[in-house]
């Protein structure tokens, strides 16, 4: 299975501190996030990355360059400016993720969450991780039934920018901006999504707050990713 780092964004919320870099190289805990992203991902098993870039991204490839020293192959999926947002991004990036699933994650995410666990349970059918509401996202994305279908219903979890999600979906969408949520309701309607509950160490590194909370989670010795 091949895995897709989204870090394509400006990064508009962190003000100053994105102004001369992009988000994916915020420092946490002496790494930047997409670094320790890629470590963890090798750790993992996974050999093969594609990373979208479009806000300073030759700043990104210039830092990681072929992904070598973490022990992965990166594959750089350009998008120009402005960046596509997620499923334009997916789209774009299709001719170097094959068929089949993939891993999606968001290169702000910071977490313990165990990425091999997490895609061997979910490479038998699309799947959103699902985490407790943040208090930026009090309202939830998702309901999540007890079979682990994926639901509109109350009480919502937030998605947590990880999912192993089909190429399949993305098959035939016009080039272009594209959010990704208009793809994955129509994949809830057809019954196709399912969700994975984790309530471990999980942090939207979308904000100075954010950041430093992401910070003092790093300084406390707990796992890492």
């Amino acid at each position: 299975m091949k895995a897709m780092i989204l870090a394509a964004g400006r990064g508009e919320r962190m003000g100053v501190l994105t102004a001369n870099e992009p988000k994916p190289l915020l420092i946490v805990g002496g790494v930047p996030l997409i670094e320790r992203h890629l470590a963890r991902l090798a750790t993992a098993g996974f050999t093969d990355v594609v990373i979208n870039l479009s806000y300073r991204g030759a700043q990104i490839r210039s830092r990681l360059r072929d992904g070598r020293r973490f022990g992965v192959a990166i594959t750089y999926s350009e998008e120009g400016e402005p960046p596509l947002e997620t499923a334009g991004g997916i789209v774009h990036a299709l001719p170097w993720l094959g068929s089949g699933p993939f891993l999606l994650l968001n290169s702000d995410v910071y977490t313990d969450l165990d990425l091999a666990a997490f895609a061997a349970q979910a490479a038998e059918r699309s799947t959103l991780l699902l985490v407790p509401n943040p208090a930026h996202n009090v309202r939830g994305d998702f309901g999540l039934d007890e079979d682990g279908s994926v639901t509109m219903r109350e009480p919502r979890l937030t998605y947590g920018g990880v999912a192993v999600l089909d190429t399949k979906w993305f098959d035939g969408l016009p080039p272009g901006r594209r959010p990704l949520k208009p793809v994955l309701d129509l994949a809830l309607e057809r019954g196709e999504l399912r969700g994975q509950f984790y309530d471990g160490v999980w942090i939207d590194v979308g904000t100075p707050e954010r950041l430093e909370e992401a910070r003092l989670a790093a300084e406390s010795g707990g796992r890492e990713l």
